[in-house]
């Protein structure tokens, strides 16, 4: 006979009041999106697809979301380039302040991002540097370094060295070794790392808010609309990212599946 846990009956229901909690506001955005709105998007009207058809017709929506795609994507090859780079440096050599630059790339991920976006900007206006698409861009891909070391930091560390050094038993050279065995093996890292500097950068407002000068992003532009009522057409982007982040990790999780089963067969 099993012992009755009350632990064990409330985690059932204590999951589903945190999914509830956590996709409610996803639900909202999803189902407001087909709101048949005209000034005001707080109320529901009417059901339309007018908003996915016609999405560009609010005015600055496009806008916004092009320059936080361009922001996001230019910010994202900076920080996973040289994050890349630098993880490979801190895993697999001994130099002088090797500890030092490891506790201080922890520091952009622990500091408050008010600190952050406030120490940025001062640091630009100091260098009488002009706020804009260009601030944004360094601002970001700061911030995104430190995750995207850590990121592929992990994956540096659980590699094979057995695997590289046959690769110079069979008279590879040092470039060889590195793009046929060790980038290919670090390449899930660096795309993991890649795909969440994008998402922290897309998705960021406080450090951007400091540093935009009169750049408008997509968060930016959703705070400044949210004073009247978030425009339908913004909450169609904002679900069509959703819905493409959705597709993007099961296509990721099926294809890991189905990389471990052909594994298994051959094992």
């Amino acid at each position: 006979m099993k012992r009755f846990s009350l632990g064990r009956a409330l985690l059932p229901v204590y999951s589903a009041l945190a999914l509830i909690f956590l996709l409610t506001p996803i639900v909202y955005t999803f189902v407001f999106s087909f709101n048949d709105s005209t000034k005001s998007n707080v109320q529901w009207v009417g059901f339309t697809l007018d908003k996915w058809l016609h999405v560009c017709d609010a005015q600055g929506v496009c806008a916004a979301f092009a320059t936080s795609l361009s922001v996001g994507v230019v910010a994202t090859v900076i920080a996973t380039t040289l994050g890349t780079l630098m993880a490979i440096a801190l895993a697999r050599y001994r130099f002088t302040a090797r500890s030092a630059i490891s506790l201080l790339l922890f520091l952009p991920m622990a500091t408050p991002e008010v600190v952050l976006g406030a120490g940025l900007a001062a640091q630009f206006l100091s260098a009488g540097v002009p706020k804009g698409f260009v601030t944004i861009i360094i601002a970001h891909a700061l911030f995104c370094l430190s995750f995207v070391v850590v990121t592929v930091k992990a994956r540096v560390a659980s590699l094979d060295p057995a695997l590289e050094e046959a690769g110079r038993d069979l008279y590879g050279s040092p470039a060889q070794v590195f793009w046929k065995i060790t980038f290919p093996l670090l390449l899930p890292g660096i795309i993991a790392a890649a795909l969440l500097s994008f998402a922290l950068s897309f998705d960021d407002f406080i450090i951007t808010r400091f540093n935009n000068g009169g750049v408008e992003t997509f968060p930016i532009y959703v705070y400044t609309a949210a004073a009247r009522g978030v425009p339908a057409e913004a909450n169609v982007v904002a679900s069509a990212v959703f819905l493409l982040a959705l597709v993007i990790v099961i296509v990721a999780q099926t294809t890991s599946a189905a990389r471990r089963k052909r594994l298994a067969k051959l094992g």
